[in-house]
């Protein structure tokens, strides 16, 4: 370059870097060339970092980049180039913390916040990553009533960001960035359904925005809506095809929908190109569990935990395989995490189950039960269960669901036969009830299928309830045509969950017991299976496990107890109004004379018995439930029970029980 001046050295920066986007390459050179004549030039090194990393060179990058942030502290745009590259090397750790020192920095980098996001979401830090979104947004918009919003919204003051949003987007109806910030908003106040039109209508008018499809497919994935959500996602990965957020949520969503072995074949990929990332392992073992390749699973834990020893959900995953109980050393490697007073609630949470399946493995019932109410205790601070409400509700269902009400609405709904619904209380054999079933040749387990929850929630929809109109009562207003429309919704809504083409199938969610009405209404000619349990069984069951998502009243040992009784007693009320309507499968029963109960059930489906129905351990369906390592094993007596060596502490939920504890069947 010759004698260097000022100017001439600034004019050899500006060409490198309007090289770097087009020709990272020629970049590399000509910060190479500068790099000669002038070698500590900061930023001539920031250049040749970018370029490097830009045209794949990551070690390259690395050992330029990471010696320039240590002699540049205060260089944003330095920790950003570097917090990208030790990402793309899968050092996590490092990236997020190179990436949080840039916006430290320097707070309106709108690219920096979103690819901490990005990384705090492989990391599963899903509360962060949010933050970092929002922030996203805030550094991207300059009107300034949008950039309140967005203050608002990183502030966390909800309802100031959805007032500005509204006001705005009356003045400003097609405004699809504050569209997207509203979207947001009801996001993080659990309105997902409003979060779910709102970027619908985004991508009405902006269908090449990224970032709004992204949003829709996270929403869609957080209602269970699987399908929608993978549709989306086979959008972003036509545009995108590596972008690991995007194929790791299209490994979940597949899972929604039981497509197992695309998602493990994405999960497989993904542990191999960022084998760093704890939760990639996490998610990869839950999806090898499901089609039950434990061995695999219990690996894929592991290696989760030699990355992120405090991950609670790890532990658990390991305990809730019921199948490999914990060595001495994993015992003492938890009980060191639940000594830290630093360790996150979440993680404590998962621990304290984990440590209590530990403790019981072994025969110490006290130390164990003690573990499990710390961590009941932990889960019911989180959900705020109200017992009240749930003994209204259904009181309110068994006032108005009368043999008339049936009678008046004899006409509508689907003709369909083949829905089979399997309710009850969580940990009373609904899983064995569902595996012998699928095991029959016209019939298809599927899984929980969340779908008449969702319709029901449709249903009540915005402001019917603060019109008068509660469920179920606003259910008596369904014309038969509506009634019919919406059990075709629903066969189409399971349908997606239907891979064998067989005329039966089975959606075991334990929870629609709330829904028996709505089920009648749509479906009447639907089975429905009640699988029962001796009471102090199925709660006691039910308390020391963790639930990945609902059973809210299964944390407190008062409240369990009230809600066994309630179900029972709803249980009681449509034997009475739907005389034979509903097959009960009482779990003892069918442990002391399998072949005699399996028999009875299949004639209430109208099926004839078939002998591989007895040898339901054989199926090599996927499970997701709690009890997918039990169906896979002949039936033992060995759990019936187990909660009579936790009596001691059981008092609440006897006093609870009370009559119903000698009449339940």
């Amino acid at each position: 370059m010759g004698e260097v001046t000022t100017a001439g050295l600034n004019e050899a920066l500006d060409r490198a870097v309007k090289l770097l986007a087009a020709s990272p390459g020629l970049a590399e050179r000509q910060a190479l060339e500068i790099i000669k004549v002038v070698p500590t030039d900061p930023r001539a090194r920031l250049i040749l970092g970018t370029a490097r990393r830009l045209r794949g060179d990551l070690a390259g990058a690395r050992e330029v980049l990471e010696p320039l942030a240590l002699s540049q502290p205060s260089s944003a745009q330095t920790h950003y180039e570097l917090g990208l590259t030790l990402a793309a090397l899968d050092q996590p750790s490092a990236a997020i913390g190179a990436l949080r020192h840039a916006v430290s920095l320097k707070r309106d980098m709108p690219e920096c916040w979103r690819a901490l996001g990005d990384q705090l979401t492989l990391a599963g830090d899903t509360a962060g990553a949010d933050a970092a979104y929002a922030e996203q947004i805030r550094a991207s918009v300059v009107d300034p009533t949008l950039r309140a919003a967005a203050d608002a919204l990183c502030d966390d003051r909800l309802a100031v960001a959805e007032r500005l949003l509204r006001d705005h987007l009356r003045a400003y109806p097609t405004d699809v960035a504050a569209m997207r910030m509203l979207a947001e908003t009801g996001t993080r106040l659990g309105r997902y359904g409003d979060a779910e039109a709102l970027l619908n209508r985004c991508l009405e008018l902006a269908p090449s925005f990224e970032g709004a499809r992204y949003n829709l497919a996270v929403v869609l994935y957080r209602q269970q809506k699987g399908a929608a959500a993978v549709a989306h996602l086979e959008q972003l990965l036509a545009q995108d095809t590596e972008e690991p957020n995007y194929r790791n949520l299209m490994a979940a969503s597949l899972g929604l929908i039981g497509e197992y072995e695309r998602a493990i074949a994405i999960y497989s990929r993904l542990v191999d190109e960022r084998p760093a990332q704890p939760r990639l392992w996490l998610n990869y073992g839950h999806a090898l569990r499901t089609v039950g390749r434990l061995e695999d699973a219990v690996t894929a834990y592991n290696r989760c935990l030699a990355l992120a020893p405090s991950l609670g959900d790890a532990y658990w995953s390991l305990a809730n395989l019921k199948a490999v109980p914990f060595s001495a050393q994993e015992e003492a490697a938890m009980g060191a995490q639940l000594a830290r007073p630093d360790l996150r609630d979440e993680d404590r949470l998962h621990l304290e189950y984990a440590m209590g399946k530990a403790l019981e493995d072994r025969g110490d019932h006290a130390g164990a039960f003690a573990h499990y109410a710390r961590g009941a205790a932990l889960k019911a601070a989180q959900l705020k269960y109200d017992a009240d409400e749930t003994t209204g509700r259904l009181k309110a269902s068994r006032a108005m669901f009368t043999p008339k009400f049936f009678a008046d609405r004899a006409c509508g709904g689907s003709a369909s036969s083949a829905p089979i619904f399997i309710l009850g209380l969580p940990r009373s054999g609904s899983t064995l009830v569902e595996q012998i079933l699928a095991s029959h040749s016209a019939i298809e387990g599927t899984m929980e299928l969340p779908e008449i929850t969702a319709m029901a929630r449709v249903l009540r929809g915005p402001g019917r309830e603060e019109r008068g109109l509660p469920y179920p009562e606003l259910l008596a207003d369904l014309d038969p045509e509506t009634r019919t429309a919406l059990g075709e919704e629903y066969l189409k809504r399971a349908g997606v969950h239907r891979k064998l083409g067989r005329p039966f199938f089975i959606d075991k969610m334990p929870n629609n017991v709330h829904h028996i009405g709505l089920i009648q209404l749509i479906l009447p000619n639907a089975t429905i299976i009640d699988a029962r349990r001796h009471p102090m069984a199925a709660c006691f069951s039910a308390f020391k496990q963790l639930f990945a998502r609902g059973h809210a009243f299964s944390y407190d040992l008062n409240d369990l107890g009230r809600y066994y009784c309630d179900y029972v007693e709803m249980m009681a009320h449509f034997d009475e109004v739907l005389p034979g309507r509903i097959h009960r499968v009482i779990y003892e029963d069918m442990v002391g004379d399998t072949e005699a109960n399996v028999r009875q059930l299949l004639e209430h489906c109208g099926l004839e018995f078939e002998p591989a129905c007895l040898r339901f351990y054989e199926n090599d369906r996927a499970v997701r439930t709690a009890s997918s390592e039990q169906v896979r094993q002949p039936i033992y007596r060995t759990g019936l029970d187990q909660w009579q060596s936790f009596e001691t502490w059981l008092g609440p939920l006897k006093t609870a029980l009370g009559p119903v504890l000698d009449n339940w069947r």
